[in-house]
């Protein structure tokens, strides 16, 4: 039931009503379930896609494996060095990662991997790459040039035949001679012939044969060759290594990719590889020191054997063959000199080995002192600290530029070390010349005592002297021999393996749930998106609210939809839901014009279209039934529209009377329904302003209001002519008239002007053409809208799927 309006008689009956406390959340909701279908039919095509998506998509998986990092290298000055940032454990760990995902270790890993074929199945939607037990195998002249990058499809005929065919534009021609100078096809390749398994295939770009392992008739089987150099560069990319923590020297090596079988393998080849380069790092000092023994040995044989020989001929022509006890006595004294002389004179050889390595920057041939028996804690301190950093650069270098801070920081500290070492050298060098010199000096005493002994007895020892020198050296020689390659035997990787690669149980993508859960989310946003944005840009009236926070004036009333099909819903169909909304506004006239026994009404609108004839004439129609004598007086002379409703022409009408003198009553035309007259507006006059200025039309005002109980106005809308701004002197209530999805947002201020500026009093707004939506609507109580949820009126009844096609073509928002 309407709420009654309160009249303010200063201000011309200004209405305030009883809207109640709407929620402005719900408002939103309903104005977007309105759209419901649309958001169904979106967010099952999200999920469908999402479904599809997921069923379809290339699995891909997260293998990892774990190596932990030993930093065993010598501290030199560790509190210095380790405050300085240059020796911590932080950056050793930085390094390795650096070595790990590094272009020559992935390309050495691969070397062993034969992944240069890949072999796929081909589905509906995608391919699915084999490995492990592939039906085929394809052996591959890699010193021939290959077509590599794109794929080649083969079919098995029988068990002796198949049909090779291709046609792709994405092959790359591959050189062996120049590997990473790759050069494109200026034509796409196509391709289409049988061959023989075992046969070579063989042409300018492509050399390989197929053979057959278990492929039976009818297979298709699709392959594609690729270069180490592209592996390589893929899988360094592929490849990520990462500490558990910022302390930790434990590394996680993590590959992802479409096959569990070859991300597993190519970790573990990874992590061999790795662990086989530091080996050979470390086995290339004892090469290096066996290499030095070598040379030395070759010398000393030579020596051994001919004093060897000349002491026996000696011994065999003189007949003398042992010493006396005085000549013992003094050999044994001079041997045990002579013996610590000799291993002297081997360490000052390895100084000055060491010396001119350095000198001339030999650092990779570099062996540590302490293996041929020079005890310098410091100096092979240092040698081992310099050969494990050159190394570290060698292994860095494959992966970085020598400007990065990286390798600046290790070429710094080889070079800090490369002094340090020449330095201790030098030191070590002149110590060892003043050790050689007292042995000297004691040697030349024995030598005097020497001269005692008869000549026969002084050569013999002469001799001897210089067998058991050389035999000394020589046995030394062989045991430091021994030594080296017992080390090189037992060197072992000081990194070490923690677990080996693993997949983990399942797919790290597609996730079905995740995707599901955005399938819907995007589903459902896209079309509030949709529909936001088209209310964002959408200038209409759509909503009741709109008049009530933009206008200056009242909203007397919101008048449905109507759905009829006729012009006069009130006469023809009581009933209808647009009836009761003209009973409503009538029922809230009753109030504004509680006093008056006769009352004018005007309609107007800002623009023509927005139902101001159609709302004045049910209006008359409303007060006709309640046995009032009323007249509608169509005044848009203009653009007249009344006589289509009524079925009558517009041949005489006020433009009749106002342009002849002619008598109005001769111009009254009965509607057809009881208590309804009609004025038309008449034939469309050169000059409609000037004809409704006349005071002749005073007249037929004055007299038609006395002549009957209600007087509906249908004027010409306000925004568009002038002469309707002189009409308001004649009416008592003025209606202005929206209609939803039609007025522009911008003729308020039309409005709001005719109010504030032009003095015009009681103005009240209508929206018409409201769309009630089944079981909701604006819930304002103007007089409409309350009884559609009740079966009380006659509503046209849609089928939703019309009604949603209808919002989504019609719609402004």
């Amino acid at each position: 039931m309407n709420n009654p309006p309160n009249k303010d008689s200063n201000q011309g009956s200004e209405l305030k009503f009883n809207q109640g406390d709407e929620n402005d959340i719900k408002v939103l909701l309903f104005k977007y379930l309105k759209f419901w279908p649309l958001i169904l039919i979106s967010v099952l095509i999200g999920l469908v896609a999402a479904f599809f998506f997921n069923r379809y998509s290339t699995p891909i998986y997260r293998v990892e494996s774990t190596v932990i990092v030993i930093d065993d290298k010598p501290k030199l000055g560790s509190d210095l060095f380790e405050a300085s940032g240059l020796f911590t454990n932080k950056s050793n760990v930085d390094n390795e990662i650096g070595i790990l995902t590094s272009y020559s270790m992935a390309e050495e890993a691969l070397e062993d991997l034969n992944l240069n074929v890949l072999y796929f199945t081909e589905g509906v939607f995608a391919s699915r790459q084999l490995h492990g037990s592939v039906p085929i195998f394809v052996e591959v002249d890699w010193k021939h040039a290959q077509l590599v990058g794109g794929k080649l499809k083969l079919e098995i005929i029988d068990q002796n035949s198949f049909t090779l065919s291709v046609e792709d534009e994405g092959f790359i021609i591959f050189h062996p001679n120049d590997p990473f100078n790759k050069s494109t096809l200026k034509n796409p390749v196509k391709f289409d012939r049988t061959f023989k398994f075992g046969e070579l295939i063989q042409g300018d770009n492509f050399k390989f044969k197929v053979e057959n392992f278990s492929g039976l008739n009818g297979d298709k089987i699709f392959f594609q060759l690729k270069d180490t150099q592209s592996l390589a560069l893929q899988y360094q990319n592929l490849i990520s290594v990462s500490a558990l923590n910022k302390q930790s020297s434990i590394l996680t090596l993590a590959i992802q990719t479409p096959v569990k079988g070859i991300g597993e393998d190519y970790l573990n080849k990874l992590m061999e590889m790795y662990l086989a380069r530091e080996l050979k790092e470390k086995n290339k000092e004892a090469e290096n020191t066996i290499l030095f023994i070598q040379n030395q040995l070759s010398g000393i044989t030579d020596s051994l054997t001919f004093f060897e020989n000349r002491l026996e001929k000696y011994r065999s022509e003189n007949r003398i063959f042992d010493l006396s006890k005085e000549g013992t006595q003094i050999f044994e004294r001079l041997q045990d000199l002579e013996k610590e002389k000799s291993q002297t004179e081997m360490n000052l050889r390895i100084y000055e080995t060491l010396e001119n390595y350095l000198n001339n920057d030999q650092v990779d041939d570099l062996m540590a002192p302490s293996i041929m028996g020079a005890a310098d804690p410091l100096l092979n301190a240092l040698v081992i600290n310099l050969s494990e950093l050159q190394a570290e650069r060698i292994r860095l270098s494959s992966n970085y530029s020598a400007e990065t801070p990286a390798l600046k920081e290790i070429a710094s500290r080889i070079e800090s070390t490369k002094r340090a070492l020449r330095e201790n050298v030098r030191s070590a060098i002149r110590n060892t010349n003043n050790i050689l010199g007292d042995y000297k000096s004691r040697i030349g005493m024995i030598e005097r005592e020497i001269n005692s002994l008869p000549e026969t007895e002084r050569k013999l020892l002469g001799i001897q002297r210089q067998f058991s020198i050389n035999e000394n050296i020589y046995i030394y020689l062989l045991e430091k021999r021994a030594e080296a390659e017992i080390l090189r035997a037992s060197n072992m990787p000081k990194n070490q393996i923690l677990d080996l690669a693993r997949a983990k149980s399942g797919p790290i993508s597609p996730k079905p749930q995740r995707n599901l859960m955005f399938g819907f989310m995007l589903g459902f946003i896209l079309p509030i998106g949709f529909i936001s944005f088209r209310h964002f840009l959408n200038t209409k009236v759509e909503d009741p609210r709109d008049l009530e926070r933009r206008l200056n004036v009242p909203l007397i009333g919101v008048i449905g939809r109507n759905t009829t099909n006729d012009d006069l819903p009130v006469l023809n169909s009581p009933r209808s839901s647009v009836t009761e909304s003209f009973r409503g506004l009538r029922a809230d006239m009753s109030y504004l014009a509680a006093n008056k026994e006769k009352i004018t009404l005007l309609f107007t609108s800002s623009v023509s279209g927005e139902g101001k004839t159609f709302a004045s004439v049910n209006m008359a129609s409303v007060y006709s039934l309640m046995g009032k004598k009323t007249v509608l007086i169509g005044l848009d002379l203009r653009k007249p529209k009344i006589a289509e409703g009524f079925g009558l022409t517009n041949d005489v009408g006020i433009s009749t009377c106002l342009s002849t003198n002619k008598p109005w009553r001769e111009v009254v035309m009965s509607s057809g329904f009881e208590n309804l007259d009609v004025i038309l507006s008449g034939p469309i006059p050169p000059n409609p302003a000037e004809l409704l200025l006349q005071d002749y039309f005073k007249e037929i005002m004055k007299e038609v209001k006395e002549e009957y109980d209600v007087v509906v106005l249908d004027c010409p809308p306000v925004g568009l002519v002038s002469e309707t701004k002189e009409l308001f002197q004649y009416s008592d209530v003025n209606f202005f008239v929206f209609r939803q999805g039609y007025s522009e947002r911008e003729n308020f201020a039309v409005l709001n002007n005719l109010v504030e500026k032009g003095g015009v009093k009681k103005v009240y707004a209508v929206f018409n053409d409201a769309h009630v939506e089944r079981g909701y609507g604006y819930g304002y109580g103007y007089g409409y809208g309350y009884g559609d949820s009740y079966g009380y009126h006659d509503v046209q009844k849609k089928s939703w799927w019309k009604k949603s096609v209808k919002k989504i073509k019609g719609s402004r928002g």
